[in-house]
């Protein structure tokens, strides 16, 4: 007779919740190894980043190692054709080893035209200010806590978390 499977006691760290989610979605497109993905910015720096973005691993049969594409716009693409080799070893050195032996470009994704048209390099917009009343609210949940840090961080958490209470989960399924 098997047991049932033992519940866990306590609180669980919020990227243990959303792993499995993450890792399905990036070997979907060949990335063994996620954190090339999520860290792209620090694995090719910065610059490279705001002009390309990895969109697929691909393994050949034939030969040894994969190649990596990367999306980047028309104007980005002769200065991060000289830079290929610089990725390519950044790349690997996330991987642990030479994982990636060719880094191929591509202005277009490789699954269809309307991922192609990203803006690379764009800054977010920034959220925008709640109103008053909502700002009034949000400094009434955190007035009790002695921590300033403490408080402004709670007061933050609120103003956003009671801004978006009336909109629709863009997340939803439909």
């Amino acid at each position: 007779m098997s047991q049932p499977p033992r519940r866990s006691r306590g609180f669980r760290q919020a990227a243990s919740l959303v792993a499995a989610p993450i890792r399905s979605a990036a070997e979907g497109r060949g990335f063994a190894v996620a954190r090339l993905l999520t860290h792209w910015e620090e694995t090719v720096g910065p610059e490279t980043a705001a002009r390309a973005r990895p969109v697929k691993i691909s393994h050949s049969r034939g030969s040894f190692g994969a190649t990596l594409t990367l999306l980047t716009t028309g104007a980005h693409a002769p200065l991060l054709e000289m830079q290929l080799p610089q990725i390519r070893d950044r790349v690997n050195a996330c991987y642990g080893y030479n994982a990636v032996s060719r880094v191929k470009l591509t202005q277009t994704a490789p699954t269809g035209f309307a991922q192609g048209h990203a803006q690379l390099g764009q800054p977010r917009q920034a959220p925008s200010a709640p109103d008053p009343e909502t700002r009034r609210a949000a400094a009434a949940l955190a007035a009790g806590i002695d921590d300033p840090d403490l408080q402004a961080a709670l007061t933050r958490l609120a103003e956003l978390k009671l801004a978006r209470e009336g909109r629709k989960n863009r997340k939803a399924c439909l």
